[in-house]
């Protein structure tokens, strides 16, 4: 009988094959709450505030950029085309979509530079789901105020890239949705949702869901930016009228329209509620 010659087989924790199984799902899964706890205490991370809001959203000046592009371009049978027509208000909306991309830089500016002046190093930081639109917007506004700032990134069959405002070791990767959305509870100490689809929906109405079922045990600021553009969204009233929700449900969140006036929601709610904002 021959012998042969066996090399060491890798560990298990080195083992790609392995890691990447459908065995070792609950490892992965671990592992996304366990890489980015250690991250934050490494660097005494211990709260946050949370912007949520679309992807699709872009600077006014890139907005106003494609609309006149387009506008130069529609000429002769093409100009009254449906197809370019639609195209043309698609553009439109774009442009007044294009504000919430603005005062959510604002917004985050305003917050950042307050925040920075906290006792604490760390305290308070802006929070995003890491990719453009909005995300981008909140944590362009901490740059600006040359703070630091999160990212909450998502592989997404379209390759959602991190934007280039998150700070890099802030910068996470998740692959399981409600891991990340942990991860925007467990430190949050609140919220600011503006306009967004589906994800920023489901985000904002899960929290709302933990926040009227007691499921999280501190308190949590809760705005709603754009008045119009939610009450057009969702009919909270409607859902009191049912008798879907109570009518103190509405309490759970606030809405705001400026960046001044949503800060200062902020900031007095936050010294209410805690202590060591004061």
């Amino acid at each position: 009988m021959i012998k042969k010659k066996l090399f060491k087989a890798p560990k298990a924790y080195k083992n790609a094959g392995f890691l990447n199984s459908r065995d070792a799902r609950p490892l992965r899964i671990l592992s996304e709450f366990l890489e980015p706890l250690s991250r934050f205490n490494y660097y005494n991370v211990k709260d946050t505030i949370v912007f949520f809001g679309s992807a699709r959203i872009r600077p006014r000046s890139e907005s106003i950029k494609h609309l006149r592009e387009l506008a130069k371009n529609g000429n002769g049978k093409k100009a009254h085309s449906k197809q370019y027509q639609e195209k043309l208000l698609q553009a439109e909306i774009a442009v007044e979509m294009s504000r919430y991309y603005e005062d959510a830089t604002e917004l985050s500016r305003l917050i950042t530079m307050w925040s920075k002046r906290l006792k604490h190093k760390n305290r308070l930081l802006v929070c995003s789901g890491g990719g453009p639109g909005i995300m981008e917007a909140a944590n362009k506004g901490a740059a600006l105020a040359k703070g630091e700032s999160i990212g909450l990134n998502i592989s997404l069959p379209f390759e959602q890239y991190p934007n280039p405002y998150i700070t890099p070791k802030f910068n996470f990767e998740f692959h399981y949705f409600f891991m990340r959305k942990l991860w925007f509870m467990f430190l949050g100490k609140a919220l600011v949702a503006f306009p967004g689809g589906f994800g920023t929906l489901d985000e904002f109405f899960e929290l709302l869901t933990l926040l009227q079922t007691q499921k999280v045990g501190k308190k949590m600021s809760v705005i709603l930016y754009g008045k119009s553009f939610w009450n057009k969204i969702v009919d909270f009233n409607a859902l009191v009228k049912y008798g879907m929700i109570d009518r103190e449900d509405l309490k759970l969140f606030q809405f705001a329209d400026s960046p001044k006036e949503a800060f200062t929601i902020l900031v007095t709610s936050l010294k209410e509620n805690y202590p060591e904002f004061r």
